[in-house]
């Protein structure tokens, strides 16, 4: 996976952070791809893990915080979704 391209994406509005927005948007079919922080809280694994599953959006759990936070430029990232089919398919 090529973390580079999420700042694109970023710039472009293609994410949305955090669990609460992700979990609304694949409630509403709008996620392509979901990151999660590796060092995340088990709460928060479980709860997009399990929704990940429920509504068969992919998962990816490669890249920590401290990455995930550096790629966009922000600080304390655990939750990613990816709104955009293409971004999704760069960062597979």
């Amino acid at each position: 996976m090529k973390i580079n391209n999420l700042g694109l994406a970023y710039a472009a509005k293609k994410i949305i952070l955090g669990t609460d927005e992700c979990i609304k948007a694949m409630q509403q079919g709008k996620l392509y791809l979901v990151l999660l922080a590796k060092d995340a809280s088990q709460n928060t694994v479980k709860k997009i893990s399990d929704k990940t599953k429920t509504y068969e959006v992919p998962l990816n759990m490669e890249f920590s915080t401290v990455e995930l936070s550096h790629a966009i430029g922000k600080l304390n990232v655990k939750v990613i979704g990816i709104l955009d089919r293409g971004f999704s398919l760069l960062l597979k």
